[in-house]
């Protein structure tokens, strides 16, 4: 992420529970999808808590792997998590890489394009890094279509209180948010045999406290939109979101589907 993210990240085990936890079920499928050479160094761009870098050091054990990320708490967070030399882990400005033309075999950045103010100068600067020939790919959430636990939260919470729509509608019409943004994107940035896929996966709570709980942690615009509420607003909204987990039966587990679009594109 970029150090002027709307991204509010300043707790790795916060995070972790809010989000980790669900991107390590979609790196696997992401890297499948990216279907990156055999060899040579790999980058992860807005590696979060690393739950893709960590995925690639796991896919190819004797490959160099690196995660950045500019929230620094995060990077402290993957590290800890670390066993060995690899992945390693870094801040970094994904718009201004510290890196050379042509370092890494294959970049990839999960769930992070949407939250750059300037996502394209992102996309130029992975490309920038990648060997000719190698391939980049990013995966954004479908927030409109295919992301149950926030649409739950942000439609049910705009009942209540008509920020939580406006923040909602902000997040939620990004031209990433589209089908054809991360495509148009890729396109733009001038790469060569770009294509697309959703991957959906599944966010399974045990129980409404076990999703709720990681909303309050203060991580992305739920926890910046949540920090701002008085107890009883929270209260209340806390009240409502409940009953939509629940639908009218007993609280307990919940399984919610989460997609996201990926694309991949090639450098010339």
């Amino acid at each position: 992420m970029l150090a002027s993210s709307t991204y509010h990240a300043d707790d790795g085990a916060a995070y972790e529970q809010f989000l980790g936890r669900w991107t390590r079920r979609l790196a696997p499928p992401l890297l499948d999808f990216a279907d990156f050479s055999a060899a040579g160094a790999l980058l992860d761009v807005g590696t979060g808590t690393g739950s893709l870098a960590f995925a690639m050091a796991a896919r190819w054990p004797g490959r160099n792997v690196l995660g950045i990320d500019t929230a620094a708490p995060y990077i402290a967070y993957a590290r800890a998590q670390a066993n060995g030399a690899q992945p390693d882990f870094a801040t970094g400005d994904a718009a201004a890489l510290r890196h050379d033309d042509a370092s890494f075999a294959g970049v990839a950045a999960q769930l992070v394009l949407n939250f750059v103010p300037q996502p394209h100068r992102a996309l130029a600067e992975m490309r920038r890094v990648t060997r000719p020939g190698g391939a980049v790919v990013a995966a954004v959430w479908d927030f409109r279509g295919g992301l149950v636990y926030q649409r739950l939260f942000w439609d049910t919470a705009a009942g209540v209180d008509p920020r939580a729509g406006s923040a909602r509608d902000r997040l939620f019409s990004t031209p990433l948010a589209l089908p054809d943004g991360l495509p148009r994107l890729f396109e733009h940035a001038g790469f060569n045999q770009i294509r697309r896929t959703s991957i959906t996966i599944r966010m399974d709570y045990a129980n409404f406290d076990d999703y709720w709980r990681p909303l309050l942690g203060g991580q992305g615009p739920v926890g910046t939109y949540v920090a701002g509420l008085s107890p009883d607003h929270l209260r209340r909204i806390e009240a409502a979101v409940e009953g939509a987990y629940c639908c009218g039966a007993p609280d307990g587990g919940r399984s919610l589907t989460a997609t996201a679009w990926a694309v991949r594109g090639v450098v010339p």
